[in-house]
């Protein structure tokens, strides 16, 4: 599967900021692989605005369409007015591996449910607007065992296909190869097979 997600790395964030009837809704987005690294993102924004009115947040730390590494939080705010709005414009950008946090500011005016709404909803758009993207491949890992002679010819041939070679073990006999294989691709040899004249095995994982 390949689908785009945050071009940040690990601890970078990407915020925006607008303003509504004099309430500031600062959002913060963050790459998030895995639910630890949203976590990571909460704390911050915590940490940095401590005296904030409230910090709602949502997070889809998986593929697009992600059922299990997903949440979202309304953070005090009136139930269903912040979190799961903020959740559904990230579950609708088709994004992955992603990490919101809206920190507000009260400004004195009450806005409405439906305005509380339209406010955080607005505030994830503005910086999704502006966010920096990435082309991600989901990967499984498989071996390949070619003798000494074929490694160079096997390692040009992967990255040709862009297939990251993500360990070489040696042996006496040839080396094995863990590569780095798409998940949407067929596991298909028959050219590299040809090109070191069999020379290469596939090995059970």
């Amino acid at each position: 599967m390949r689908y785009s997600i945050p071009r940040l790395g690990q601890g970078e964030i990407h915020q925006a900021e607008i303003e509504i009837e004099r309430s500031r809704f600062i959002a913060w987005l963050c790459h998030a692989p895995g639910v630890a690294d949203f976590d990571a993102l909460l704390a911050l924004a915590r940490s940095r605005y401590p005296d904030a009115s409230h910090h709602c947040s949502a997070f889809v730390a998986g593929p697009p369409g992600e059922q299990t590494a997903i949440g979202f939080s309304d953070d005090g705010e009136p139930g269903g007015t912040a979190g799961r709005p903020m959740f559904q414009v990230l579950d609708g950008s088709g994004l992955g591996q992603i990490g919101c946090v809206v920190t507000r500011y009260f400004g004195g005016t009450k806005l409405g449910t439906g305005g509380l709404v339209r406010a955080y909803s607005q505030a994830v758009q503005t910086a999704l607007a502006s966010l920096p993207l990435t082309d991600f491949t989901e990967r499984c890992t498989r071996r390949l065992k070619v003798d000494f002679a074929g490694e160079a010819e096997a390692r040009a041939w992967l990255t040709s296909h862009d297939i990251p070679v993500e360990a070489a073990d040696y042996a006496g006999d040839g080396v094995t190869l863990s590569v780095g294989w798409p998940s949407d691709k067929p596991l298909e040899l028959t050219a590299l097979e040809a090109r070191l004249k069999g020379r290469v095995a596939l090995l059970e994982a």
